[in-house]
């Protein structure tokens, strides 16, 4: 039986007296590829933040890894991903190589010394994504869609059983965004880490992810992929709050 990596029940938030999310139940299990759609203002962020532990809901309860979020303390076992315009600053001065191997420091901490083993560690998680051809490179020397494989490179450094990405491909240009899904859906199928992306790719992504979630303030849809691509564009305009079209492969092009 697969495990449980996260656990949402009955989660309501509010900033103030504005009701951001409410009634919000959801399970994510080893394996699973989630792909957590939903318009802008949705709510879809501040679930992210919420399943990180950077906000606390004002009820209901979040597990991960079967613990409840407050005594959980293996966070080297999630790997996160933000958008790389808000999370980094392209002029740092770093290797490729150095900003992988930070993402050791949470292990190892923050004044202990970086050895040839780590070095290695950072050197397969640069393989995996196919990035080891510029570990020698500045990270600001990169494009957008190679940032982001270096950060996730970063995350996988830690040896993560799930990755939580909100939006990775913000700064992408549209012909390398295939090819990034692509790679994550690798990820998850050769090498079993579970993944849960927030994204605005409706068409990509849900032909690569094994679930969909859809979120406007409450989670209207969650299920297998298959019964999401057996959901009208109605039903899902409706949930949008706008017309939505989705194309599918036979089509091409991306969706509304």
């Amino acid at each position: 039986m697969n495990k449980t990596l996260i656990e949402l029940e009955d989660i309501h938030f509010r900033y103030e007296q504005r009701i951001v999310l409410e009634n919000i139940h959801l399970k994510v299990q080893e394996g699973e590829f989630w792909a957590l759609i939903g318009p802008n203002g949705s709510g879809k962020s501040t679930l992210i933040n919420i399943i990180l532990g950077l906000l606390k809901p004002n009820h209901g309860t979040v597990k991960l890894f079967g613990e409840d979020i407050e005594h959980f303390h293996k966070r080297e076992l999630i790997g996160y991903v933000s958008q790389k315009s808000n999370s980094f600053n392209s002029g740092f001065p770093a290797t490729v190589l150095e900003v992988v191997r930070s993402g050791l420091t949470r292990k190892k901490g923050l004044l202990k010394r970086f050895t040839k083993a780590d070095e290695q560690i950072a050197m397969d998680a640069l393989k995996t994504v196919k990035m080891d051809a510029f570990s020698g490179k500045n990270i600001g020397e990169l494009s957008g869609g190679q940032q982001q494989r270096v950060f996730i490179a970063r995350a996988l450094a830690g040896k993560p059983k799930l990755l939580v990405m909100d939006e990775p491909t913000v700064g992408i240009d549209q012909q390398n965004v295939a090819s990034f899904y692509t790679m994550l859906n690798e990820l998850n199928r050769e090498y079993g880490i579970a993944i849960l992306l927030v994204t605005h790719e409706i068409d990509l992504v849900t032909e690569l992810a094994s679930h969909v979630a859809c979120l406007n303030r409450s989670i209207h849809f969650h299920g297998v992929q298959a019964d999401y691509e057996r959901m009208g564009d109605e039903a899902i305009s409706k949930w949008y709050g706008h017309p939505v079209r989705r194309l599918h492969q036979s089509e091409g092009g991306t969706s509304e």
